[in-house]
C-alpha cells in the first residue's frame, strides 16, 4: 500500500478564545483522549487559549521523547472545546479522500508513536516540531474501506463502551448492598452486639514486601503480555508476571486521595505486575477482596495521608486504617450475596480486555 505525506491532507488551525465563551481549558491524557486540564489558570489569559471544534484535532508536540507517545486527541461531539496555546491544533483539509475517524485510528497505532519518537529533538523532554509530524506517512485506502476500517472498530469500541456501562451499574449495585448493610442505620459509637471497631490489619494481609520495580526490561521490544500496575493504575504491560489472582490496590504516594477523602484503589485479577507505588492487600478473616474493596471505597483516609509536596500513605498509616468489622455470620451473608455481582463484573471487564486485544489487531492491521 502507497503511503502518503500527512502534510498533504491536514492544515493547521490557529482560532482563539478571544470572547471567552469557554472557561475551562482541556488537556490531552497518554491514551489520547481529551480531559480537564490539571494546570492552575488562575489568573491566565484563557483568550489566547485556542479553541478545537468536531472532528478537529489538537496535540502536544512537547514531551513526545519523554513520553514516548504524542499525546493526541479529535473533538467528536459538536461543543469546542479550548486547549494550551502551545498545542499544535489541525483538521483534515478534504473529508471525501481522509475521514477523521480513520485518522484518528492511525495516530493510536503504537507504530505511530514509536516512529514519532525518532522524530524528538534532543531535549530532556523530547519534543518535536510541526514540519516533523507533517512528513510522517500514512497509507490512505479508498474512502469506502476507510469507511469500513471505521465502522469495525467503532463497532468494537460501542461493545466496550456497553460493557462499561453494565460494570458501573453492578458496582452501584454492590456499593448500595454493602451501604444498606454496614452503613445506612449504623452509629459507630453504638454498634449492634457482636460488631465492633477494629483496624484494617485485622481484615487485611499486605503483600508489599513482593513488589518491585520494572527494571532492566526493554519495554519495546517485549510482548508485553501482562498488566503492570502502580499507584493503583495500569501502567504499561510485561511479558511475565509477579501476581496471580484477585488483590486490591491502594496508591501509596502521589495521587492517593480521592476529592471525598476516600483512597484511590483498584481492584485487579489474573496475572499481573505491581511497582513500588502501589500497596497491594488480600483479605482475610472472612472478609474477601470484593468485600475489602467495597470497605475501602467507603472509608475516609485523609487523616492518614503523610508527606509534603506529594502525599503519602505508608504501609503502616494503611494497616491502622479503622474498619467496622461485623459478625462473622454477616460478614458470610454480605461475602455470598457480593460474589455473583463481582463474579458478573469480572466477565464483563475480561470480554473488554478481549475487544481492546481486537481493536488493536484492527489498528496493526491498518499498516498492511
Amino acid at each position: 500500500m502507497e503511503y502518503k505525506r500527512l502534510g498533504d491532507y491536514i492544515r493547521e488551525v490557529n482560532v482563539r478564545n478571544r470572547e471567552l465563551k469557554i472557561e475551562k481549558p482541556m488537556g490531552i491524557n497518554i491514551d489520547k483522549y481529551f480531559m480537564p486540564s490539571v494546570a492552575n489558570v488562575v489568573g491566565t489569559d484563557l483568550s489566547v487559549y485556542k479553541l478545537v471544534y468536531k472532528n478537529q484535532f489538537a496535540c502536544n508536540l512537547m514531551h513526545v521523547g519523554r513520553d514516548e507517545k504524542i499525546p493526541m486527541a479529535m473533538q467528536s461531539d459538536n461543543n469546542p472545546i479550548i486547549v494550551s496555546p502551545a498545542y499544535f491544533v489541525f483538521e483534515i483539509i478534504n473529508s471525501d479522500q481522509l475521514l477523521p475517524e480513520y485518522l484518528m485510528m492511525w495516530f493510536r497505532r503504537p507504530e505511530f508513536d514509536r516512529n514519532a519518537w525518532f522524530y524528538t529533538d534532543a531535549d530532556v523532554r523530547g519534543g518535536m516540531n510541526k514540519e516533523a509530524l507533517l512528513d510522517m506517512r500514512l497509507p490512505i485506502p479508498s474512502l469506502a474501506r476507510q469507511r469500513e476500517i471505521v465502522s469495525e472498530y467503532e463497532t468494537l469500541a460501542c461493545r466496550i463502551r456497553l460493557n462499561e456501562q453494565m460494570i458501573a451499574r453492578l458496582e452501584e449495585t454492590a456499593q448500595a448492598l454493602y451501604r444498606k448493610m454496614f452503613v445506612d442505620g449504623i452509629d459507630k459509637e453504638n454498634l449492634p452486639e457482636g460488631w465492633r471497631m477494629g483496624r484494617l490489619k485485622e481484615v487485611a494481609d499486605c503483600f508489599d514486601h513482593k513488589r518491585r520495580p520494572l527494571a532492566g526490561y526493554d519495554r519495546v521490544d517485549m510482548e508485553k503480555k501482562y498488566p503492570y500496575y502502580g499507584a493503583a493504575a495500569l501502567m504499561d504491560y510485561v511479558d511475565d508476571y509477579l501476581f496471580e489472582g484477585t488483590y486490591i490496590l491502594m496508591g501509596e504516594d502521589g495521587t492517593v486521595i480521592n476529592e471525598d477523602n476516600t483512597p484511590v484503589i483498584q481492584y485487579v485479577t489474573g496475572k499481573f505486575w505491581v511497582n513500588n507505588h502501589a500497596h497491594i492487600l488480600k483479605g482475610t478473616n472472612g472478609f474477601d477482596e470484593n468485600l475489602l474493596y467495597l470497605v475501602l471505597k467507603q472509608t475516609k483516609v485523609n487523616e492518614y495521608i503523610t508527606g509534603g509536596v506529594q502525599a503519602k500513605i505508608n504501609q503502616e498509616n494503611m494497616m491502622s486504617i479503622p474498619v467496622i468489622i461485623p459478625t462473622s455470620e454477616i460478614v458470610s451473608e454480605i461475602t455470598y450475596e457480593l460474589r455473583p455481582i463481582f463474579g458478573i463484573l469480572q466477565i464483563k471487564k475480561q470480554e473488554n480486555l478481549k475487544l481492546t486485544e481486537l481493536q488493536s489487531l484492527l489498528l496493526a492491521r491498518m499498516g498492511k
